[in-house]
């Protein structure tokens, strides 16, 4: 957490992550979590979201119009193309 979104939190909320932060990890009590030994429905990289990077980039007023097309309302059509652009390099690593 950083320390801006922490300063945001309630003081209460503040209070009690302290409090856990100033844990010895021995003194945590895992007794109510169950120990995970198989991993068999575990999906690698669920939760992962790649650091996003703001560019200029010039690309064909056609491409941009079929994108925002194939987009509902118009919205998401940047994501539609970074995802096309992940494909392709993902096609070119395995070729």
């Amino acid at each position: 957490m950083t320390k801006r979104a922490f300063d945001e939190l309630p003081p209460e909320a503040q209070e009690q992550l302290q409090a856990l932060d100033d844990l010895a990890d021995e003194d945590i009590d895992f007794s109510d979590i169950p120990e995970t030994t198989h991993w068999t429905g575990a999906v690698r990289g669920k939760f992962y979201r790649p650091v996003k990077q703001q560019i200029t980039l010039r690309i064909d007023a056609d491409l941009i119009a079929w994108f925002k097309a194939q987009a509902p309302e118009g919205r998401g059509y940047q994501t539609n193309i970074n995802q096309a652009l992940r494909d392709h390099v993902q096609r070119s690593v395995r070729s």
